[in-house]
């Protein structure tokens, strides 16, 4: 009961101060009064336009950079470093708006870590269960997501596509940025997994169960590309959806507990979400808008003991 406390404390820690990594301030800049000029009412049809968010200059990925090999790889690495130092420092500017929901996984994950055991040892966990479910969450593996990203990129270099370049790079971005993260906090973490003979999910064994690091990478390379392709509603489904399937898998194949899931999946949103904030290119989302930025999407493990049965529900706010 002890160590189930600790464990709680520490998924807290995490949700209140390093999820607010991907913390970033939205607030407008003050306007004068004596300068503002009065707004006209607009027709219910008529639609205020968005602007992108703001982003530093210095930070921009531009159609330039990224149309030669030598540029592109140059700006990956400044982003990476100033992307680790945003991220890891970020506690300190932390807004009430990712506080709101960090608090919300962080609940959710603490509630899962007593149940944790009892859920994956629900499942009938059979060989061709767990065989099977190991070869679906390959799809998640960064050696599977990461020549995706670079086949986006080369698309774009092939049909001077810049919009198709921009998404290669930080997709490769967040996903870079998802690969230091996840194994310094499975390192400080060390939870034993589901499948360790005699384990019981215990935290600071020296093992790397915590988070899942297929779902960090795979929700952040779908964070990323659904907010690149925010208008469009079929996007975010199918790559959300992908997400969730892999993340599952996780679970059926007994790698990892449905809190080390719920954990990964959330940071890897808010990475692709940062990643795409601070990178993106204004001149090429002219037609961006911040709702559909804010596409938040919803996983919810369903398991049934009673008839052995699990799955999992995936919606999302518009």
């Amino acid at each position: 009961m002890r160590r189930n406390w600790v464990c709680i404390i520490l998924v807290l820690f995490l949700g209140i101060t390093e999820p607010a990594i991907f913390a970033q301030s939205t607030d407008p800049p003050a306007q004068d009064e004596s300068q503002a000029e009065p707004q006209q009412a607009e027709s219910p049809d008529q639609k205020e336009p968005k602007t992108p968010p703001p982003v530093e200059p210095k930070k921009v990925v531009t159609p330039e950079e990224t149309a030669s090999t030598p540029s592109t790889a140059r700006r990956i690495v400044q982003n990476f470093w100033s992307d680790q130092k945003g991220m890891w420092t970020s506690p300190f500017r932390m807004n009430r708006d990712n506080a709101k929901w960090w608090s919300l996984f962080a609940g959710s994950t603490a509630i899962l870590i007593p149940m944790d055991k009892r859920l994956s040892n629900s499942m009938p966990n059979t060989t061709s269960q767990i065989g099977f479910s190991k070869n679906v969450s390959q799809i998640g593996a960064v050696y599977t997501t990461l020549p995706i990203a670079g086949a986006l990129y080369l698309y774009g270099r092939g049909k001077n596509d810049a919009k198709a370049r921009e998404v290669g790079v930080l997709s490769a971005e967040a996903l870079l940025d998802a690969a230091i993260i996840v194994q310094v906090m499975k390192v400080a973490a060390g939870r034993e997994r589901p499948e360790l003979e005699g384990g019981r999910g215990r935290f600071f064994h020296g093992e790397r169960g915590f988070p899942s690091g297929h779902a960090m990478e795979t929700w952040a390379f779908a964070s990323l590309i659904s907010h690149e392709y925010a208008p469009s509603k079929i996007v975010p489904i199918l790559t959300y959806s992908l997400a969730a399937t892999v993340s599952a898998s996780r679970f059926t194949a007994r790698m990892h507990y449905a809190s080390d899931i719920v954990a990964g999946g959330a940071i890897g949103w808010f990475i692709g979400k940062y990643v795409f904030e601070h990178h993106l290119d204004p001149n090429i989302h002219k037609r961006y808008e911040t709702k559909t930025s804010r596409l938040m999407p919803h996983i919810t493990p369903a398991v049934q003991p009673s008839t052995r049965s699990f799955g999992v529900s995936l919606a999302w706010n518009d």
